[in-house]
C-alpha cells in the first residue's frame, strides 16, 4: 500500500506517482475506474477503454431498466 498526497496546482489537483508505480502502469496514460472501494488505476489499453465507454453508454441509456433489475 502506498499513501500519496494530492497537491493543488492552479485549478487542478495532482498526485505524484512514485517511479515504481509509473513503471508498473507503463506508458503515458492510465484508465481510472471508480469502484465501491475507491479509484483503481489500470495501464491504458485501447480495447478496454472502448469497452468501458460502451458500457457507460448502455448504463446511461438503460438506467431505469438496470435499476429495476438491481432492486
Amino acid at each position: 500500500m502506498k499513501t500519496l498526497s494530492i497537491q493543488r496546482i492552479g485549478n487542478q489537483a495532482s498526485i505524484i506517482l512514485p517511479e515504481e508505480l509509473l513503471t508498473h502502469l507503463g506508458g503515458e496514460q492510465v484508465i481510472a475506474i471508480e469502484t465501491p472501494y475507491g479509484v483503481e488505476l489500470l495501464p491504458y489499453d485501447s480495447d478496454l477503454a472502448a469497452q468501458l465507454h460502451e458500457a457507460e453508454l448502455v448504463m446511461a441509456e438503460d438506467a431505469e431498466v438496470l435499476r429495476r433489475l438491481a432492486g
